[in-house]
């Protein structure tokens, strides 16, 4: 949408159980990008109006403990960010949700009203709840990811993306991406250059586009299914070996075509799909070793051929094996500790 000539009214909605951070992350870089913009053309008119709104105007406790101050919720706002909530488990959304039926309700009213909702994290439940992301491109954490999918079957869950924005719906990745979706709000409501310059201040980073460098995948949920959970073993332990789903299908005693009928319905993929995922996620770990080249990366997850393992390296992890071992390799590398350098 163009930029606003008038102050732009964002509601951030607080209530019992959610994550401090994720509502002050809205209010303090709008904030700082109010003063930025006064500093740069010596107005008065703020271009952000932040309002923390809840249930009642009253004391709300955040996940954390901390305790803030929320105006009464009304539907005066140009936007309205719904944070995210503290989960143990994806088992425990259930039980989670029926706690903020209020606060679900009034997130459907205001989406009914035409104003704009964006969530960050797993505030992205409360929109499903609501009905928002019905035939709607959604994200959230990639670790409750599937449980998203699972429960709105009607959405079309992308686990990379860090923002995901459909019509007048807009949902994030985990907890930091509350900064990513602010920056997006001042480039939606005032300007890019205010934008930057709020990232530049703040040391925020403003091209972050994915989420899936930093998903661990020993952290997920490894669902239930026997085949499914037995082929994913196997194809782990012959990690290195070529592909072939004949030799597969074989070892668990059915038709290729059945193979792929249920390791699909069970998982929503291909074999070959979880396998490269595996195997991005095996080079991913050698990577971060100060002791692994991408070269020897590669050919320790069976790969022979640089470009092909390069393009599905970025494919999975949204940045080339070499950026990737810029950004996450730890210190000590063989080269350091030979030349008698600290490893810290």
């Amino acid at each position: 949408m163009p930029p606003s000539t008038s102050p732009a009214h964002v509601g951030v909605l607080a209530y019992h159980g959610c994550l401090g951070t994720e509502v002050f992350g809205i209010v303090d870089l709008l904030l700082f990008a109010n003063r930025i913009a006064a500093a740069a053309d010596g107005t008065h008119e703020d271009p952000f109006r932040v309002t923390v709104a809840a249930r009642e105007a009253s004391e709300v406790v955040t996940a954390g403990g901390v305790t803030l101050r929320a105006a009464r919720w009304d539907q005066g706002f140009d936007l309205l960010v719904v944070p995210g909530f503290d989960l143990r488990s994806p088992r425990h959304v259930d039980r989670a949700l029926e706690r903020w039926r209020p606060e679900i309700a009034y997130i459907a009213s205001a989406a009914d009203a035409g104003i704009p909702v964006a969530s960050v994290c797993v505030g992205a439940f409360l929109l499903g709840e609501a009905g928002l992301l019905d035939g709607r491109r959604a994200t959230t954490s990639w670790l409750f990811a599937e449980q998203l999918r699972r429960r709105y079957r009607r959405a079309v869950v992308d686990t990379d993306l860090m923002i995901a924005s459909d019509g007048t719906v807009t949902t994030t990745a985990a907890f930091s991406a509350v900064h990513d979706l602010a920056l997006r709000i001042i480039q939606a409501h005032a300007s890019d250059d205010l934008a930057r310059r709020v990232a530049r201040l703040a040391l925020v980073a403003d091209n972050r586009n994915s989420q899936a460098p930093y998903v661990d995948h020993e952290l997920l949920d490894p669902g239930a299914d026997a085949l499914a959970q037995s082929v994913k073993g196997w194809l782990v332990e012959h990690l290195a070996e070529p592909y072939d789903l004949a030799v597969l299908a074989q070892a668990f005693h059915v038709s290729t075509r059945t193979m792929l009928r249920r390791f699909g319905n069970e998982t929503g993929q291909s074999p070959l799909n979880f396998l490269q995922r595996a195997r991005v996620n095996a080079a991913k770990r050698l990577l971060e070793s100060p002791d692994h080249t991408v070269a020897s990366a590669m050919q320790h997850v069976g790969y022979t051929d640089l470009a092909s393992f390069r393009r599905l390296f970025t494919t999975h992890a949204g940045m080339t094996p070499a950026a990737y071992r810029r950004q996450f390799r730890g210190p000590g590398s063989r080269a350091s500790r030979s030349h008698g350098l600290p490893s810290a």
